[in-house]
């Protein structure tokens, strides 16, 4: 490539409006890759935790034993912080006998709330990769469009109209739109990719609720005994 095509003399020689927009491309791509990678991790995690919590729960241990076993965990998550939420919400209305009905009412709201907060958290930063992947390739065309009127601009000035003298501002101004697309397509990829796994989670967590809520509604036919210090420790829940 010759000299007066350096890449990184095109960048470093371009106008400043244009260095401006590769710098937002840039920065716009840094961010997406590093919510990429959180995103990732988050999944996958959740991913782990409901697996461990769901064979703890279909184990066939006891709710409420299973209820204290987690109630001192500081870092409830996923699975685990919506059958809290739950079934706190279940020795509540227990320990206050009220009807059957009510009592399944109550704790199918809170297991929807419970799921719609965790659902939050888990796509955390969706939004900003959509927005990226929606944005960045028309920011990209900007810098074109402005590099490409600047290179016109600077031809007409000239004398002799030659390839060798519009090359270098046609150049420069292409760069931004393949900048564009560089912070654009692992956006709108990892987007897709993470709506479509937050989606399976969602659907694995709300048919839990599911099965919960008939569990519960089993337990509150038969009217099982709930121990003392269990109710003591509902009574202290303020909230998820």
């Amino acid at each position: 490539m010759p000299e007066s095509l350096n890449i990184v003399d095109l960048i470093t020689q371009a106008s400043l409006l244009v260095q401006i927009v590769m710098a937002l491309l840039l920065l716009a791509s840094l961010l997406s890759w590093v919510i990429i990678f959180r995103m990732s991790a988050r999944l996958g995690t959740a991913k782990n935790f409901d697996q461990q919590f769901e064979t703890w729960f279909w184990s066939g241990e006891d709710l409420a034993k299973l209820y204290q076993g987690i109630q001192g965990s500081p870092d409830r998550q996923g699975l685990e912080q919506i059958f809290y939420v739950g079934f706190s919400e279940y020795l509540r209305m227990h320990k206050k006998r009220q009807p059957k009905d009510d009592i399944i009412d109550g704790v199918e709201r809170k297991l929807r709330v419970g799921l719609g907060r965790q659902q939050q958290l888990l796509e955390s930063g969706l939004t900003t990769l959509a927005s990226i992947g929606s944005v960045a390739p028309y920011i990209g065309l900007f810098g074109t469009v402005w590099g490409i009127m600047n290179a016109f601009l600077g031809l007409s000035q000239t004398e002799q109209a030659t390839l060798a003298s519009v090359a270098p501002g046609i150049a420069e101004a292409l760069i931004a739109t393949a900048m564009g697309l560089f912070a654009a397509i692992p956006a709108v990829l990892a987007y897709n990719h993470f709506t479509a796994k937050s989606s399976r989670l969602y659907d694995s967590r709300a048919l839990f609720c599911d099965e919960m809520t008939g569990m519960l509604q089993r337990e509150t036919s038969v009217q099982a005994p709930i121990s003392k210090e269990t109710q003591v420790n509902a009574g202290q829940v303020t909230g998820l």
